[in-house]
């Protein structure tokens, strides 16, 4: 008889365990995602890549240096590249954000062409046509957005379009960035 009553007691436990995980689920933030390189104030990976718009240039990581500025993987098959583009450009030309490119798994040609369509924010465009440098980067997909410090060292990273809203989060770090190099 107790053998049944346990039994009985096997399903209500159960209940509250997949509960209380289920629960624990809902706290989580499903568009943050964890990164090596931000979480551990990690440089970007040594990569030596061709630049899209000066094809017999090469870049470096070395490229990246010098100024607080933003870093944004995008590729001409990605929707929601289009989407942030326009607001790139603004934030270019506007309010002279320094802003990276990585052309990230994208023919080169159907590149430019967007660049001269739709206008060019960067200052430098990396030529990742393999997707080397984002492997080695954690990139799950295009857009992500990152901040860089003046060494070249990623500090925060944005899965997703950058508009007005994520623009402050980014104007945030950027700023307390430029602060720390300061002190």
């Amino acid at each position: 008889m107790n053998n049944r009553k346990l039994f009985a007691f096997i399903p209500l436990v159960i209940f509250i365990v997949l509960g209380i995980f289920l629960w624990r689920g809902l706290s989580i933030d499903p568009t943050e995602l964890p990164s090596a390189l931000a979480d551990n104030k990690r440089p970007v990976p040594a990569f030596e890549l061709p630049s899209l718009t000066e094809p017999s240039v090469m870049l470096s990581n070395a490229d990246l240096k010098g100024e607080v500025a933003l870093l944004n993987v995008w590729a001409t098959w990605c929707p929601t590249c289009k989407e942030e583009h326009g607001f790139l450009n603004r934030l270019a030309q506007d309010e002279g954000v320094t802003i990276y490119g990585i052309n990230y798994k994208d023919e080169p040609a159907k590149a430019r062409e967007w660049l001269r369509r739709y206008l060019n924010p960067y200052k430098k465009v990396i030529l990742d046509e393999k997707g080397t440098l984002g492997l080695d980067m954690g990139v799950y997909g295009a857009p992500e957005t990152y901040v860089l410090d003046a060494d070249g060292v990623v500090r925060y990273r944005h899965v997703g379009a950058v508009d007005a809203s994520v623009w402050k989060t980014l104007q945030q770090v950027m700023a307390q960035v430029e602060q720390e190099a300061v002190k």
